[in-house]
């Protein structure tokens, strides 16, 4: 057996010393990584679908309602832009405020109505864009959906436009509802409805 130096054993020790070193820190390092990995792997990914455009004509309107969800749940939201494109020229930009209730589900909608007077008999391109607006300016989660609507005047106009005009909608920010809020509703206008006819009966 050699017999080592004191400066070769001195070596040896430090070497011993940085390798087990080196390993406790990859160790460290691994541990942490795998962390950040399930903290990642448990985090919902969140996601905006629409689902469907809903379209219904009118005399010199378009109603559009736009049925659109929010994932994992719309809690995970606080503002979404809505863009509304006709003929791919943007006509409207919404920031909706998405109310944070217990009544929401997981489908929600927007009433868009157009104003189609005075536009030509023709086939129209329709597209809605959605997305969470970023300080940046970057759009989070951005989806889209296009439609091709026909439309057929119903009277005749004095002059021509080339694109329709957004009607407005009082209290934009509370018409954003789920299908499950506005049966609630329905019920309850229903049960209003019963307690005042029965008031006045008794009357």
């Amino acid at each position: 057996m050699v017999k080592l130096s004191k400066n070769q054993q001195k070596r040896e020790i430090i070497a011993a010393d940085v390798k087990q070193a080196k390993q406790s820190t990859l160790g460290d390092l691994s541990f942490q990584f795998n962390i950040e990995r399930v903290k990642d792997a448990i985090k919902p990914s969140k996601a905006i679908g629409i689902n469907r455009i809903v379209k219904k004509t009118k005399e010199d309107e378009l109603a559009l309602k736009v049925e659109f969800s929010l994932l994992p749940s719309p809690a995970s939201f606080s503002k979404v832009n809505l863009d509304l494109y006709f003929q791919e020229q943007l006509l409207n930009s919404n920031p909706l405020c998405i109310p944070q209730s217990a009544l929401l589900g997981d489908t929600l909608e927007y009433p868009l109505p157009l104003d189609m007077k005075g536009l030509a008999e023709g086939n129209y391109l329709i597209r809605i864009e959605m997305y969470e607006p970023w300080d940046s300016g970057e759009k989070l989660n951005f989806t889209s959906k296009e439609i091709e609507v026909q439309y057929v005047p119903q009277t005749r106009a004095e002059r021509l436009v080339r694109i329709p005009t957004v009607k407005s909608v009082a209290g934009a920010d509370l018409t954003v509802v789920s299908s499950t809020a506005k049966h609630i509703y329905r019920d309850i206008e229903q049960d209003q409805k019963q307690e005042a006819i029965s008031k006045r009966d008794e009357w």
